[in-house]
C-alpha cells in the first residue's frame, strides 16, 4: 500500500464514491476506504435502492458523477427511468429504482476506472492533522498501516474521521428512528381479510408483542400491499459508534422477526416469507458537525441561495418522528430550489478536510431533506474538488476560489446553482 495519498476518502456510500471519483480524475493520488463490501452504503447495503431527487419541478438539478453511475446502472439492469417531467407525482415516484447488485458493480468500476485506489472492509482508526499533512492510521483484516494525506474528505455518514481529529460534533437527544428494508412475500393481498388482521395487530400492540413504530405507524392495508419495503421503523438508534451500530442492527433484526411472527399466526399469512432484506439497519440521523455556517429549516425551505453554494438539494422535508410516531413530510413551495454551500461542509477548527452527506452541519428538519442519496453524491463530488484542488495549490479548502471549483464541477457534468430556472406555473383561467 501507498504511503501517502493526495486525498484520502473515508467512505464509500452515495457521497464517497463521487467524491474519490472526482478527485483521482483531476489527477489526485487518491485512496476510498470502505468498511463494507460493497460501494453504495445506504442504497446498496441498506437496501434504500431508491436513489434521487435528481430533478425539481421538471428540471434536472443533480448530475455529474452519482448521476452517470445511476443511470448505468439502470441500462444495464435493464430497468427504466421515471417520467421526470410528470413533477406533480408524488415525490417517491420521481426516485429511481436501481438494481443494488448491479449498482455496487457500477461504482466499483466507476472508482478504479477513474484511476482511485479502491480499499474495502477496511476502515480509518486514527487521523490527526500535523500541520502539513495528515496523519491516518487504517484498520485491515491484515493489521494496522499508517499512511498520510494531503486531504481528507470524511463521507463516513457519521462524522467519523471529524471526531477522531478531535474536532466536535453533536447529537440531538430525539434522533428520528432507522429502517430494515424488507421484502415480504407469499400471500395473495386480495385473499387476506385486512380488517382483521389490523385487529390482530391492534391487539398485539397493547400486549407488547408488537411496538407501535414497528410497521411506522403504517395501517396493516398499506403495510402489505408495499410488501413491508421502506414501512418498518427501529426506534431509540444511533449509528455513531460501532457499539451505536450493533445495538441498532440487533434492534433492526429483532424487529423484523416480531414482525414476521405476527404476521404468520394471520389468516392468510401463514406462508409469508422475506424475499429480500439488507444486512445494515439504515440510520437516517446520528453525529453532525460544527460548520462554518449551519443549514436551517428556514434557509432549506426557502430555497436561499447561499453566496458560496456549490450544488443544488432537493428533496420534502421528511422528518421519521423520533419517537417513530408517524412522519412528518412537508413539500417545499413551487420553484423552490435549496443550495448547498461548501462553508456546511468545512469543520471549524480543520485544516483540508471536508465533509459530504448527511453529517454536514444542519438542523434536524433541513438535514431530513438533504440527507438523501442524489444531494449526498452532489456533496461528493464538490468535496472530490475541493480536496483534489486544495492539495495542488497547497490551500486550505476555504481559501480556494469558488469559481476554480464550480468550472472543475461544470467540466466533469455536475449541475450548479444558479444554472436551473424553474418558469412560472401557467395562470389557471376561470370560467
Amino acid at each position: 500500500m501507498t504511503t501517502y495519498y493526495d486525498v484520502v476518502v473515508a467512505g464509500g456510500g452515495t457521497a464517497g464514491g463521487p467524491a474519490a471519483t472526482q478527485a483521482a480524475r483531476l489527477g489526485a493520488r487518491t485512496l476510498l476506504v470502505e468498511k463494507n463490501g460493497a460501494l453504495g452504503g445506504t442504497t446498496t447495503v441498506a437496501g434504500v435502492s431508491l436513489p434521487g431527487l435528481f430533478h425539481a419541478w421538471g428540471r434536472q438539478v443533480i448530475a455529474g458523477i452519482g448521476w452517470e453511475a445511476v443511470t448505468r446502472s439502470v441500462r444495464e439492469a435493464g430497468l427504466r427511468l421515471p417520467d421526470f417531467t410528470q413533477w406533480e407525482q408524488p415525490h417517491h415516484r420521481l426516485q429511481v429504482r436501481v438494481s443494488p447488485a448491479v449498482l455496487a458493480a457500477v461504482l466499483d468500476d466507476t472508482v478504479v476506472g477513474s484511476g482511485a485506489e479502491l480499499l474495502l472492509h477496511a476502515i480509518v482508526a486514527e487521523a490527526a492533522w500535523d500541520g502539513a499533512e495528515w496523519r491516518l492510521t487504517l484498520a485491515t483484516k491484515d493489521g494496522l498501516h499508517r499512511i498520510r494525506a494531503g486531504a481528507v474528505v470524511d463521507c463516513t455518514g457519521d462524522a467519523d474521521v471529524v471526531a477522531l481529529a478531535g474536532l466536535p460534533r453533536s447529537t440531538r437527544p430525539r434522533r428520528q428512528p432507522g429502517t430494515i428494508m424488507v421484502r415480504l412475500g407469499g400471500y395473495d393481498l386480495a385473499a387476506i381479510d385486512v380488517d382483521a388482521v389490523q385487529a390482530a395487530h391492534d391487539d398485539a400492540v397493547r400486549r407488547g408483542d408488537l411496538l407501535p413504530a414497528d410497521l411506522a405507524h403504517n395501517p396493516v392495508a398499506k403495510f402489505l400491499r408495499v410488501r413491508g419495503e421502506n414501512a418498518i421503523h427501529v426506534t431509540g438508534v444511533q449509528g455513531g459508534t460501532s457499539r451505536d451500530k450493533t445495538a441498532a442492527e440487533v434492534a433492526g433484526r429483532r424487529t423484523l422477526l416480531r414482525i414476521l411472527r405476527f404476521l404468520r399466526r394471520q389468516p392468510g399469512l401463514e406462508r409469508v416469507v422475506i424475499e429480500s432484506w439488507a444486512i445494515e439497519t439504515g440510520i437516517r440521523e446520528s453525529w453532525t458537525i460544527d460548520g462554518h455556517a449551519t443549514i436551517t429549516l428556514d434557509d432549506y425551505a426557502g430555497g436561499r441561495a447561499w453566496p458560496d453554494a456549490l450544488s443544488y438539494s432537493f428533496y420534502p422535508i421528511d422528518v421519521h418522528r423520533p419517537d417513530g410516531d408517524g412522519i412528518d413530510i412537508r413539500p417545499l413551495a413551487y420553484g423552490t430550489l435549496p443550495t448547498i454551500p461548501r462553508a456546511a461542509m468545512i469543520p471549524r477548527g480543520s485544516s483540508r478536510l471536508v465533509v459530504a452527506g448527511r453529517a454536514i452541519s444542519g438542523d434536524q428538519e433541513a438535514s431530513s431533506a438533504y440527507r438523501v442519496q442524489a444531494s449526498s453524491m452532489a456533496m461528493g463530488q464538490s468535496a472530490g474538488v475541493m480536496a483534489a484542488r486544495a492539495v495542488g495549490r497547497g490551500d486550505d479548502v476555504l481559501d480556494l476560489p469558488l469559481d476554480l471549483i464550480r468550472d472543475d464541477l461544470r467540466a466533469h457534468g455536475a449541475i450548479l446553482p444558479g444554472d436551473v430556472v424553474v418558469p412560472p406555473l401557467p395562470i389557471k383561467e376561470t370560467s
